[in-house]
């Protein structure tokens, strides 16, 4: 509450705020942990007092030591390894099970879990992190065979179902209202951080994801973020946000007032101000790629075929494009 409060306070207008990780119990106990929200109902009432729509961080994992293990493991709506056990693979937060997103009844019994948050909290939608194909094996015993891509694209077929949703791992979903975000960047200059936005912006564009977002602005690789000798450069998270302006969607993480001088956050909050001047035009033109599947950010050259054209072919050659 005290960040959210924080963020109108200093200007930025309110928008989603995303709840990320460990607001829950164990993984997969899709309920809030009672030590750190205490009332969540008056917390999401308050926050949409303020003006804010409220997400949930969720994933696909499940902590093998709890009775939602116990549960899912009796249910069979678990990846399974050759000898009929529940696959317990590592991840970036430790070792858990895996849901099986080829078992419809699985999957039904994980929407009711998130159809159950929305009803009880009032929460507006769920950032389903992970799903990437890489946590899925080949070998996997699974209620239909399928490919790792297959089980990223069951996962992300969930966001479907919700009016706010993100991901950052899709598969054969374009055209698909489900907002993307660039993978983890690190708070840099180079190409694993700010100088990969937009050729990565407008290639997520360019292949059917349209509705995406840059990574955090300031870079969320979180591992770099802890690092004890970790310092934020000042015109490195301005430039971010600038970039990050003119995406379709911007987030923060950081909250810049905590790690910028007056200067800094002057200008940080001027590019977050910007993109709501735009907000209309980013609208009108998320309407039409809904219609038309084109991307919202688009290459130069995708605009002015025949610019590029007349630039690039020499004289006498002739290009038809189709």
């Amino acid at each position: 509450m005290a960040y959210a409060e924080a963020i109108v306070a200093h200007g930025l207008p309110p928008g989603i705020l995303m709840i990320d990780d460990n607001w829950h119990e164990d993984y997969g106990t899709l309920a809030f942990h009672q030590g750190r929200f205490p009332d969540p109902k008056a917390m999401n009432d308050r926050l949409h007092e303020l003006g804010f729509r409220v997400m949930l961080w969720v994933c696909p994992f499940i902590s093998p030591d709890g009775e939602v293990f116990r549960f899912l493991r009796k249910q069979a709506y678990l990846l399974r390894s050759a000898d009929g056990k529940p696959v317990v693979r590592e991840w970036w937060n430790g070792f858990s099970g895996i849901l099986d997103g080829t078992n419809p009844e699985a999957m039904s019994w994980f929407l009711r879990e998130l159809e159950r948050l929305i009803e009880t909290y009032g929460v507006d939608g769920f950032k389903l992190d992970a799903g990437d194909p890489q946590y899925y094996k080949p070998d996997d015993i699974r209620a239909r065979p399928v490919t790792p891509n297959d089980q990223s694209e069951a996962w992300a077929r969930l966001g479907l179902q919700f009016a706010f949703n993100e991901y950052r791992a899709c598969w054969k979903l374009e055209g698909q209202p489900l907002v993307q975000r660039l993978s983890d960047k690190n708070h840099s200059w180079g190409l694993d951080g700010l100088a990969s936005l937009i050729p990565n912006g407008l290639a997520q564009g360019i292949i059917g994801y349209a509705f995406n977002c840059p990574d955090m602005v300031g870079g969320g690789q979180y591992e770099e973020l802890i690092r004890s000798d970790f310092q934020v450069d000042g015109e490195l998270f301005v430039r971010y946000a600038q970039c990050s302006a003119l995406f379709p969607m911007m987030q923060f993480s950081t909250a810049p007032w905590r790690v910028l001088d007056e200067p800094n956050l002057t200008w940080c909050i001027e590019a977050a101000k910007l993109h709501c001047r735009m907000g209309p035009e980013i609208a009108e033109l998320a309407r039409y790629a809904s219609k038309t599947g084109e991307p919202i950010m688009r290459h130069m050259s995708y605009v002015f075929p025949e610019a590029f054209q007349a630039a690039m072919v020499p004289p006498n050659i002739r290009l038809q494009f189709c």
